[in-house]
């Protein structure tokens, strides 16, 4: 879609710099979400520990329903990722569809005009060959009038 032949300036560079960082963006909250995943369950496993004061048990009771809340967030967002994910990739399979459609086309277009290029010469050809025909026609003596 850039059709300024410039390197690296345009709507297509512009869109691989969007990419770039949203995919960086990506990345991160995938790093993150997955990491609150993994302390809070480690969390949730220390919390696990049975003890006999009622009090202590109570408290690690919320404690483990605190970490467990965390994760399902957590894992509620890896979940959205994953849509919106899909989403960017639908998307940017058009983008490089139509990207592609208007490279052939182009290719298509030169290769349209290299061809009346060639009937052209062929048609001034075929017009030069019938005129060294008649003239040679009219000028023999086999001519019937």
């Amino acid at each position: 879609m850039n059709k300024g032949g410039g390197g690296g300036s345009g709507p297509t560079a512009a869109a691989a710099a969007a990419a770039a960082q949203k995919q960086k963006t990506l990345m991160q909250r995938v790093e993150t979400d997955i990491a609150n995943i993994v302390d809070n369950f480690s969390q949730l496993v220390n919390v696990a520990r049975a003890n006999d004061p009622p009090v202590r048990n109570t408290q690690e009771t919320f404690m483990m329903e605190m970490r467990a809340s965390r994760m399902v967030q957590a894992a509620d967002s890896l979940l959205k990722l994953v849509s919106e994910l899909k989403q960017t990739a639908i998307f940017s399979g058009f983008a490089s569809l139509n990207d592609h459609v208007e490279q052939r086309t182009n290719e298509f277009n030169r290769q349209a005009e290299k061809t009346e290029r060639m009937l052209a010469r062929i048609g001034e050809e075929a017009a030069a060959s019938v005129k060294e025909i008649e003239a040679h026609y009219y000028s023999s003596g086999h001519r019937i009038d």
